[in-house]
Order: C-alpha cells, then sequence, then structure tokens
C-alpha cells in the first residue's frame, strides 16, 4: 500500500530547508575545508604542548627570541659605531662610558658584541636555510630514484663528509676570498651533506608505505608523491638538525674569523674580538676581552642547541 506524502509536512522541510539556508554563511569554507583546518590548528597545539614541557628548551626559545630582538635593532641601541677606533682610550677596563671595556684598537667592546651578534645569525641562518634546501633536494632526489641517482649522490656526499669541517671551510673561503657571502657559502658546501644523508634515510624508509603506493595506483606523478605525501613525514628530522647547526655555524664562523680568514680583518666579529684579546692575555685585568665574546658564541650556541632538542621531543611521534 503507498502512502501519499502529507502536503503540509512537505511544505514544513522545505521552509525549514529555506530558514536554514538563510541564516547560513554564504563566505563560509566548506565543511571538509574547516575540519582540515581545525585539525592543523589542533596538531600545532599538541606540538606546542610538548615542546613546552622541556624547560630548557623553553629557555633556548626566550635566549633565541631575546637575541634575534637585539641584532635587528642593533643600530639604535649601540652607544658607539663597532667600526669607530679611538687610539687614546684602548684596553679600557669595563665601566664608565663603555660597559663592557674597549678592545685593543679604542673600539666599544659592548657595540662590537651587539654587530657580531648581527652577523652570526646572518650566517647562522642563511648557513641553515641554505644547507637545508641543497641537502633536502639532493637527499630525496636520491632516496626516492635509488640506482644510479643514489649512487651518484652518495659518493660525492662522503666525499665531502670525509674533509674537516673546519679545513674544508678554510679552502672554500681561500678560493673564493674574504667576505660574509663566502663564508656563508663555505659552511652550506660543508653543511648540505648531513642534511642529505637524513633526507635519504628518511625517504628509503617511507617510500614503499602504503599510503604512498596508494597514491602511484591513483596515478600521482612523481613529483606530487615526494611533495606532497612523502616530504611532510621525512622533513622533521632534518628540519631539527638545522636548528642544531645555526650553531654550528656560528662556531665555524668564529673560528675562521680566530684564524684570520673569513671576514675582513677590520670587522667586529666574534672569532677577531676572540683573537685580539688573546693576545693581551699575559695582561693583568684584560680577561674580559676575550671572555664576553667566548660567553657570547657560548649563550648563541647552547640556546639553538636547546631549541633542536624540544623540537626533537615534540615533533618525534616515538616520544609521544
Amino acid at each position: 500500500m503507498t502512502t501519499t506524502p502529507d502536503p503540509a509536512d512537505t511544505t514544513t522541510s522545505a521552509q525549514s530547508v529555506i530558514v536554514e539556508s538563510a541564516h547560513a554563511d554564504p563566505f563560509a569554507p566548506p565543511e571538509g575545508e574547516t575540519k582540515g583546518k581545525t585539525k592543523a590548528r589542533g596538531q600545532l597545539a599538541d606540538i606546542w604542548r610538548r615542546f613546552k614541557r622541556n624547560k630548557l628548551a623553553m629557555v633556548g626559545l626566550v635566549v633565541v627570541g631575546i637575541l634575534i630582538v637585539l641584532a635587528l635593532v642593533q643600530p639604535f641601541i649601540s652607544p658607539y659605531d663597532p667600526y669607530d677606533q679611538n687610539l687614546l682610550n684602548t684596553l679600557a677596563s669595563p665601566g664608565g662610558d663603555h660597559i663592557m671595556g674597549t678592545d685593543a684598537l679604542g673600539r666599544d667592546l659592548y657595540s662590537g658584541l651587539l654587530y657580531g651578534l648581527k652577523l652570526a645569525l646572518l650566517v647562522g641562518v642563511s648557513t641553515m636555510l641554505g644547507s637545508m634546501f641543497v641537502g633536502v633536494a639532493l637527499g630525496a632526489l636520491a632516496g626516492y630514484r635509488g640506482r644510479f641517482s643514489d649512487g651518484i649522490i652518495m659518493r660525492v656526499t662522503d666525499i665531502f663528509l670525509a674533509f674537516p669541517y673546519l679545513i674544508g671551510a678554510l679552502l672554500v673561503v681561500r678560493t673564493f676570498g674574504s667576505g660574509v657571502t663566502q663564508v656563508i657559502i663555505a659552511l652550506v658546501v660543508l653543511g648540505w651533506p648531513t642534511a642529505a644523508r637524513l633526507m635519504r634515510g628518511q625517504m628509503l624508509a617511507l617510500r614503499e608505505s602504503e599510503y604512498v603506493e596508494a597514491a602511484r595506483s591513483i596515478g600521482a606523478s612523481d613529483w606530487r608523491i615526494v611533495t606532497r605525501h612523502i616530504m611532510p613525514n621525512a622533513i622533521q628530522p632534518v628540519f631539527i638538525y638545522s636548528f642544531t647547526s645555526i650553531g654550528v655555524a656560528v662556531v665555524a664562523m668564529a673560528s675562521l674569523a680566530y684564524l684570520g680568514v673569513g671576514v675582513p680583518p677590520d670587522t667586529p666579529e666574534w672569532g677577531r674580538l676572540i683573537n685580539q684579546g688573546i693576545e693581551q692575555v699575559q695582561v693583568p685585568g684584560k680577561d674580559y676581552l676575550w671572555i664576553f665574546p667566548s660567553l657570547a658564541i657560548c649563550i648563541t650556541t647552547l640556546a639553538f642547541a636547546f631549541v633542536a632538542d624540544g623540537l626533537r621531543d615534540a615533533l618525534d611521534p616515538k616520544l609521544r
């Protein structure tokens, strides 16, 4: 027996649809997109919650934030031009007009440390980005393609890893000349192999995963598979290593400057300041000349190392 729908019920349902449509936001994103954004925000909140558990990581993050702010406002808070020399006031002890004293050329040490901080962060971040870009690209190619590409790229990587880091950087800087740009190039040339090895290992572990096979089965291109499916899951170890490499780059730049290569001789860079301070190590009361820049290097390196350790704890799924 067929039941005829009640016209009144049909009218009520239609009116309900019309009312709901009238109150709907025409500019609201689709429901699926909203869920995706909510999930992403939830993941970020979860990562931040795990990161905050590491107290040293939080201390490192605060210190890194302070260092970045100091580097950005350096021209406005430096009491003196870091290049200005006053040969009538050399090796002045801390206090008075020079809170950290002056160096052998009469330059204000505090202003020099601030300028050196800006150079250190510039070189460290630039080296990290350059090494990560080159290493991720070559590591992904070697790990996903395998065979011939993997053999060639990994043998080149082994050659670069065989060079002692500092000696290799010395050779590159001596080849291209002195300057901040040349130092960045040298550190990127020596820094990308580690990122490439990490990326290759992740690619080898993930390229045969079920979700990758599913993407291949529906005809997804290699570019889409690597960038959309494998890369987001493989990039975490490289990203964590990159934060640690900032501190390594800061120490390497200071080491090059201490040895007299890298930046020009008159540049107030931390390694150069330590070199000048060591010359006065036998003079009583002049230890501040090398202690202050040495502390600056230690604080900067440890801060980025603490942040990298916190990121490892927050991003590593095995530690959740």
